[in-house]
């Protein structure tokens, strides 16, 4: 299983320092097979080691340049950073990513060989239609990406189960997942309100190999909870 914490626009370097040293007494207890991620806000990434992969929630297809408030390579590499983000709904939705953008930095990073978890999600209007309208909506966010990149990890997150206590059920999972992996062979990670007591439910669902985790990650109690659960 994979467990990627992504803690958005949270945390300072002083708590993130604090929560890494905190998890990482934890993770000797997790499967030696299960993977972990963390995704800290870029104002706390550092050098840290552990049990995890350390990775970017965002970043720029640069080296370097005059592109004010956005972070390249170069910074990257300070971390020895290789695993990024790309395609949150909350960068599509709020930030306005289009899929030109987002296709445009998956190309660039996956030239650069990073590990890439690359996420997917429909609105409610959308999953009010049913599930082929779910499917149709879904497989158009993979215009423009390479499917078959080898170090390609997909993130199915519903927009309308993001920070909203509302998870979608086992139903809509499974056969959201299944009809994915009909499409695409990689890993698939469900989000959208994943918690410390849906965790057991969500990961014994058919097609389901991990999930990437918003607001329950953010104290490393409750994300270790998941993590060993």
């Amino acid at each position: 299983m994979i467990f990627a914490a992504n803690f958005k626009t949270n945390h300072t370097r002083a708590t993130t320092k604090a929560y890494i040293e905190a998890l990482k007494e934890k993770l000797v207890a997790k499967k030696s097979e299960d993977k972990v991620y963390i995704f800290p806000p870029a104002t706390a990434l550092d050098s840290y080691t552990g049990d995890f992969t350390l990775g970017v929630q965002n970043a720029y297809t640069t080296q370097n340049g005059a592109y004010t408030g956005e972070i390249g390579l170069e910074q990257l590499e300070e971390f020895t950073i290789k695993t990024i983000l790309i395609g949150h709904s909350e960068r599509r939705e709020i930030l306005g990513e289009s899929q030109e953008l987002v296709a445009a930095k998956f190309a660039y990073f996956k030239k650069q060989d990073f590990e890439i978890i690359y996420c997917i999600g429909e609105p409610l209007e959308i999953r009010e239609k049913g599930d082929k309208a779910v499917i149709e909506y879904l497989l158009a966010q993979f215009e423009g990406i390479d499917t078959s990149y080898e170090n390609l990890i997909i993130a199915y997150e519903p927009i309308w189960a993001i920070g909203t206590g509302r998870s979608a059920t086992a139903d809509e999972i499974a056969s959201t997942h299944e009809a994915l992996k009909r499409t695409i062979q990689k890993p698939l990670l469900y989000g959208g309100s994943v918690k410390p007591d849906n965790i057991k439910e969500i990961t014994t669902i058919r097609g389901v190999d991990g999930v990437l985790v918003g607001s329950a990650s953010l104290d490393v109690e409750s994300f270790s909870q998941i993590v060993l659960a």
